[in-house]
């Protein structure tokens, strides 16, 4: 197996992102090998990581993730290949479809054909990239005359987001390798033979993984049935548990959300389905429960800390590969 590396989700709440530099450096320290960043209503995705590069260059960078819809072809390669100069062959591309949500409802964009626009995307890249002069009608956008103005001396591994069966494909064929999110431990063996390339080898396998440094079982509860009803919710996630297995589980909440009784909704989570897609409990059971993530064949995991910036520090200190 592929020795796994260890991240962090970044940036953490309750902190600036200029008060992230000497934390960024502490990470190195502790034995993290890479920051991912995500984008989905607060920070974008590449600023806090243009911070880790010139603050904590030894760290891989990587973005989990950036829609493929809510930037023009011009201006996602300038980005990508900007922070490939910034921390040279320190930058993985994570980039996907994103959700219905952020596309149409916060960009006012149409949300049409998500493999294909994925797709489309990661060729115009790896094309881009390359110093190609790209002329292109792809199936969800065309390009003309583009030629990057920056030279990119080493391609970054670029992964896609991907929740089932065809996208995950897609992200071992044509992609790096998969970046995972809202999975339990015992899904993750269903997902990792799809992401394989076309000679047959597992490629990366990232996992953001939802941690909540508390025993309170209350606050589990609390906390766990909240951010699942937020998510789970969309239907790309709804369709994606639906295939894992938890339709049975799940639908009640389903059945309320349509009927706009979100309270109800949150409530009818059972107890399971919270304790296996959020990480809680005291330090030592944390690190056990994201190392049997690692054996079960996630090579990456970037634990997503939902807890204010005192807690996850202490959280991420406890957990560090230094101290595995």
């Amino acid at each position: 197996m592929t020795k796994a590396r260890f991240g962090i989700t970044i940036p953490f709440d309750g902190l600036t992102l200029v008060e992230h530099r000497e934390w960024y450096r502490e990470l190195v320290d502790l034995g993290y090998t890479d920051v991912w960043s995500a984008e989905s209503g607060g920070h974008d995705a590449f600023t806090p990581l243009v911070l880790a590069a010139a603050w904590a260059p030894e760290l891989r960078l990587g973005t989990a993730i950036i829609p493929a819809y809510t930037r023009g072809a011009m201006t996602l390669a300038s980005q990508v290949a900007s922070l490939c100069e910034a921390n040279p062959g320190q930058f993985a591309v994570g980039i996907g479809s994103s959700s219905n949500i952020i596309v149409e409802r916060w960009n006012g964009m149409s949300f049409d054909k998500p493999y294909q626009r994925v797709r489309d995307t990661v060729r115009f890249l790896r094309a881009a990239l390359s110093g190609e002069k790209v002329t292109e009608t792809y199936e969800t956008f065309s390009v003309s005359g583009f030629r990057l103005g920056v030279k990119v001396k080493q391609q970054p591994p670029i992964l896609i987001a991907a929740l089932r069966p065809q996208m995950l494909k897609l992200a071992g064929t044509q992609g790096d390798g998969a970046i995972l999110n809202w999975l339990a431990v015992e899904d993750v063996p269903r997902v990792t033979p799809f992401v394989k390339n076309a000679d047959g080898l597992q490629q990366e396998i990232v996992a953001r993984l939802f941690v909540l440094p508390t025993e309170d079982r209350d606050l589990v509860r609390y906390v766990g049935r909240r951010a699942i009803a937020q998510y789970l919710n969309v239907p790309v996630y709804a369709a994606f548990h639906e295939w894992l297995g938890r339709g049975d589980l799940l639908q009640p909440m389903w059945d309320h959300w349509q009927a706009g009784d979100r309270a109800a909704a949150t409530e009818s989570i059972p107890d399971e389905v919270i304790d296996a897609l959020i990480i809680s409990g005291p330090p030592e059971r944390i690190a056990e429960h994201i190392g049997r993530y690692i054996e079960a064949g996630v090579t990456t995991p970037a634990p997503a800390i939902l807890a204010n910036a005192e807690q996850a520090m202490a959280l991420t200190r406890a957990i560090a590969p230094a101290n595995r």
